[in-house]
This record gives C-alpha cells, sequence and structure tokens, in this order.
C-alpha cells in the first residue's frame, strides 16, 4: 500500500507521499552521494510545501538542508541520514492499520515531514535545519548546530517523540577505542612466549562495570571487539570500542579518566586509549521553560497534555543546550523501533504533530 493510490487518508496523503519519498531515497549516514541526494529531494519537497526552495549548503563536506533564516530565532533542528545501509530494510515502505514502516520513518524523517508542513504560512525569524551526520556523531555539523544555537531563543529537536511525550533531558556520551598490544606466538607450539591481547582486554571489560554508576545513570558499555588472526596463533593486538553515557557531565569526567588511566594486567601487554568525551547531557533547568509553553499550547489546541521524559539516547539537542539555548527534543514522529527492523510510526499522529509544531513556532514567534 502506498500513500498515493488511497485517497482514504484526505490531507494526510500530501505528508504521507512526502515522507514515502523520503524515505525510499535511503540515506546512510556513510554514503555522501546518498545524503546528498536525500537533501536534494529534501529541497524539492520544501519547494511544493512551502512555495521556496531550501539551500542547499556543504559543512565540513556533508551536505546540509537549510530553509529560513540565516540567524534565525526559532531554530528547528533535524537530520536526515539514517543508520541503515542501503538494501538493508525490507520492505522499503509499508502501511498496515495506523503503522507506517520503513528504514528511517521514525528516526527521523516523519519528524523532518511534520517540520516542513508545520512551517507553512509562518512569517519570521525561523529556519529548518537538517544535517546529515547525526547518527555517527554530528562531527561536522556541531559546530554550525552550537553557533546557531547560540543567538536562537529556541531551539526545537525533531528527533523522535517517547510515546508521544517529548523529551526534556538526555545522557551526555562519551566514546573510546582501546587497542591492546600484546605479542603473537604459536598457539600449540609455545603460548607460553606469547602475550595473549585477548585475555588482556577480557581483563580490562571486568573493570568496566566497576565504572558505571547507578545514581547518575552512567553505564560504560563494551560494544565492538576484535582480536586476533588465526586459532592457532596468540593474538597480538584486540581492540575493544566502549559507550559511555550519564545524565552527570562531571560523572563522564570521572569514567573519561579512569578508561585514559587503565593500566595492563599482562606483564609485557600495552593499551592505547583513543576517544573521549563527547555530547555533554542536555539538562532539563535547558528544557523546562520551553516544555512549560509547549503544554499550554497544546492545553489551548485541545490535546491531552504531552508528557515529558529524560531519555539516555543522545541527539543534536545536546549540543544546542550547551550552546546555552532554550530547547526541547522529541517534538518528531510518534511510533517506535529507532535503530531496529520494526521501526515504525503512527499514520493517525502524523497531522495532530504537525499541527502542534506549527501552533508552538506562532507561539514563541509571537
Amino acid at each position: 500500500m502506498t500513500s498515493q493510490n488511497h485517497d482514504e487518508y484526505g490531507r494526510l496523503t500530501p505528508m504521507l507521499a512526502a515522507i514515502e519519498a523520503l524515505v525510499k531515497c535511503e540515506s546512510p549516514s556513510e554514503d555522501i552521494d546518498a545524503c546528498r541526494s536525500v537533501v536534494a529531494l529534501a529541497s524539492d519537497i520544501a519547494t511544493r510545501v512551502l512555495g521556496t526552495p531550501a539551500q542547499i549548503k556543504e559543512i565540513e563536506g556533508r551536505p546540509v538542508f537549510w530553509w529560513g533564516s540565516e540567524r534565525p530565532k526559532v531554530l528547528v533542528l533535524a537530520h536526515l541520514d539514517t543508520v541503515w545501509p542501503i538494501g538493508s530494510f525490507s520492505p522499503l515502505w509499508s502501511i498496515e492499520g495506523d503503522v507506517v514502516r520503513g528504514p528511517g520513518v521514525f528516526d527521523m524523517k516523519a519528524g523532518f515531514v511534520q517540520a516542513l508542513y508545520a512551517l507553512k504560512g509562518i512569517e519570521g525569524d525561523v529556519a529548518l535545519v537538517a544535517t546529515t551526520d547525526e547518527e555517527i556523531g554530528s562531527h561536522k555539523s556541531k559546530a554550525l548546530i552550537h553557533d546557531l544555537s547560540s543567538t536562537a531563543d529556541a531551539v526545537l529537536i525533531l528527533e523522535a517523540s517517547l510515546d508521544g511525550k517529548v523529551k526534556t533531558g538526555r545522557k551526555g556520551t562519551a566514546m573510546f577505542q582501546i587497542s591492546v598490544h600484546g605479542k603473537a606466538a604459536h598457539a600449540g607450539l609455545e603460548p607460553e612466549n606469547g602475550i595473549n591481547a585477548t585475555t588482556e582486554v577480557a581483563h580490562l571489560i571486568l573493570q568496566l562495570g566497576a565504572l558505571e554508576s547507578a545514581e547518575h545513570g552512567t553505564t560504560v558499555v563494551p560494544t565492538l571487539l576484535s582480536a586476533g588472526t588465526t586459532i592457532n596463533t596468540v593474538p597480538e593486538l584486540a581492540v575493544l570500542e566502549i559507550d559511555a553515557r550519564s545524565f552527570s557531565q562531571d560523572d563522564l569526567r570521572r569514567v573519561d579518566a579512569a578508561i585514559k588511566s587503565i593500566t595492563p594486567t599482562l606483564e609485557g601487554a600495552r593499551i592505547e586509549v583513543a576517544g573521549g568525551l563527547h555530547r555533554p547531557p542536555m539538562q532539563p533547568s535547558s528544557t523546562q521553560e520551553l516544555y512549560e509553553i509547549a503544554e499550554k499550547v497544546a492545553g489551548t489546541l485541545g490535546m491531552a497534555p504531552l508528557g515529558a521524559a529524560e531519555v539516555g539516547g543522545a541527539s543534536d539537542g545536546n549540543f544546542a543546550a550547551a550552546a546555552g539555548a532554550r530547547v526541547l527534543d522529541g517534538l518528531g514522529a510518534v511510533g517506535g523501533g529507532a535503530h531496529a527492523a520494526h521501526e515504525w510510526v503512527s499514520l493517525s499522529s502524523i497531522e495532530p504533530r504537525s499541527a502542534f509544531l506549527h501552533a508552538f513556532i506562532k507561539e514563541l514567534l509571537a
């Protein structure tokens, strides 16, 4: 079932058509050509929806969608890249009842389209900016986000909601790559002459749990691991990736210092640590004011209370908050399954969320 062929969706049909087109234009973060294609398509859709095309900018070698003011008072921030390699999600698009599925539909192409339609009829210093490297850490776009956020009155993040709730707090992040250097030897003839990098990294992994803190919601998670070359060789090298998160920047600094000071257990082994602190936490103090305004707007529209949540996932809202901006996150799609094979959006929520965002932006510009 596709949106173009079913009149029963009424005024949602153009929005669904736009979402479908963007979802089918697959745009994994690592594929620059694919990201350029999705930004070009988004600009074409903006022309149809808003009457004027978006600018397509290159920021640090990454394509960026930019519609509206060069120095906005209200910055609406989105991203058009996804975690899905081309061809990895099947079927590419489907609708069953209230469930719309496709790669990136929830995170966050539906939210982007909701923002486009929310801007119809809006006048004032507002911009919709969509980057293409959010899913890989926003390393190229974070300076742009910081710059725009530092002078904006409000930054609205169109990341997906949590069951309809907006997001008023996010953990900060730190990412590490630890390389453990040992010494190769024949695993059968003379293993005692080797220094086993796999054994050393196992000792290291067991130390990570002690760095976590329930008080601050601090997690230190070993994720990717590679080691060795052949089954009959004592591994000379092991490489471990670590994802650390916390609601407390001070606790992230503690974890950062601890990981960077880890020493080997096995005599002769050597440890190298790369990486460190990345996104700072988005604190509720950065979001409280806009959240109160949002609930007021929702009440005026006769909507149920939005509700709020603090979550472990990070977003570009973390960078905006660090710039001192008033921020509200999770204003995008209602659904679930971000980064998962069951990723989905609630069809019936698309138009109401867009209408709410329209009223919210008008209130902020008044």
